[in-house]
């Protein structure tokens, strides 16, 4: 076979547990940044483990084709490619042997850390929160969560002002775990946020990602609430374990926003009330017999600058924005490539 083909690898044997967990990412029955990364390390170790390879370059290759599988499922998911390169970068050794029993430990190194991150980070966001301070949050994040968790742990009062986050409310889920927990709720419009900044000590949120520079991708509207903040002069915290980092940036990729369904928004019914049955006289005509007129945009996450973040706050440690990228570089490389690429040299 050729290592520098790009067709598909078609003698390339998959383990067929590797392709039910990719089946289960791409459908969205494993969902979440920390399960994702932590079925892909693990079907990654079963792939090597059920591994029938006899030299050291097919075993490699099928490696790089069982990552290649999961890492198509969904690409723009941060955390899945992440698990990926943690545990093909510790793929080591010249025997097959060798190779099989660097990656099973490497995977189960990874999945280790993962287990303990949100706790850690969780300890280390709690420093950063005073007995009696009121957070305000924006849709729901685990991590951030578990910051407040840990500060109510080390005997702290927190109250929060939780903002709804349309249009599909997440904040409601926060708002019920945070009352789980004890902490006094005040659950508010998305736009009444600026209003009941002056009631807060921390803006606390989470990240879908997080570039290079520090730039932190979140849930739509928390650029804005940022801005905001900044204004009033309260401190910004984001609370993201490392797989939420996006090594590709720092080779000038930039970051998708997805764009979710327009009916999240606006549902046909209500939309049908906007735009009516089409017998004004006056209106445009329309171009097109299925354009109504109406466009609808459903931005699932926005790009907060890193000069209104005041800490980025992980398991290994809290960090100005701007510094991210050494931990970036200290975790993953450069990134000039990616592991489960075809056609590396090693394999010749």
């Amino acid at each position: 076979m050729s290592m520098d083909s790009d067709q598909p690898d078609t003698d390339v044997t998959v383990a067929p547990a590797v392709a039910e967990t990719a089946d289960d990412i791409a459908e969205m029955r494993i969902r979440g940044a920390a399960t994702i990364a932590d079925a892909a390390a693990e079907a990654l170790a079963v792939q090597a483990e059920r591994s029938e390879a006899e030299t050291p370059a097919a075993f490699r290759e099928q490696l790089r084709a069982a990552a290649r599988t999961l890492y198509e499922t969904r690409p723009t998911a941060v955390s899945l490619p992440n698990a990926l390169r943690y545990v093909l970068r510790g793929m080591e050794g010249e025997t097959v042997s060798e190779l099989r029993g660097s990656t099973t430990s490497r995977a189960a190194e990874f999945r280790d850390d993962l287990e303990q991150a949100q706790a850690t980070l969780g300890e280390i966001g709690a420093n950063r929160l005073r007995d009696g301070d009121v957070v305000m949050t924006h849709c729901h994040s685990t991590d951030a969560l578990s910051c407040i968790e840990a500060a109510l742990e080390d005997g702290k009062h927190i109250e929060a002002i939780v903002k709804e986050t349309r249009p599909r409310k997440q904040g409601h889920i926060t708002a019920r775990q945070l009352r789980e927990l004890g902490v006094p709720v005040t659950l508010i419009v998305d736009n009444a946020a600026r209003r009941y900044l002056d009631d807060a000590d921390h803006v606390l949120v989470g990240a879908d990602s997080i570039a290079a520079d520090g730039s932190v991708i979140n849930k739509i509207g928390t650029s804005g609430l940022a801005v905001n903040a900044r204004e009033r002069g309260v401190p910004v915290m984001v609370a993201a374990q490392t797989i939420k980092l996006h090594p590709d940036t720092m080779t000038g990729h930039t970051v998708a926003i997805e764009m979710r369904d327009e009916h999240e928004v606006l549902p046909e019914d209500e939309r049908a009330e906007i735009v009516g049955d089409g017998t004004d006289s006056s209106a445009e005509p329309a171009a097109d017999d299925d354009d109504d007129g109406l466009t609808v945009e459903n931005p699932a996450f926005d790009v907060t600058p890193p000069r209104h973040v005041d800490a980025i706050v992980t398991e290994r440690g809290q960090f100005p924005p701007e510094s991210i990228v050494t931990l970036m570089r200290e975790l993953f490389g450069e990134t000039t490539d990616e592991p489960w690429e075809r056609g590396r040299g090693r394999d010749r």
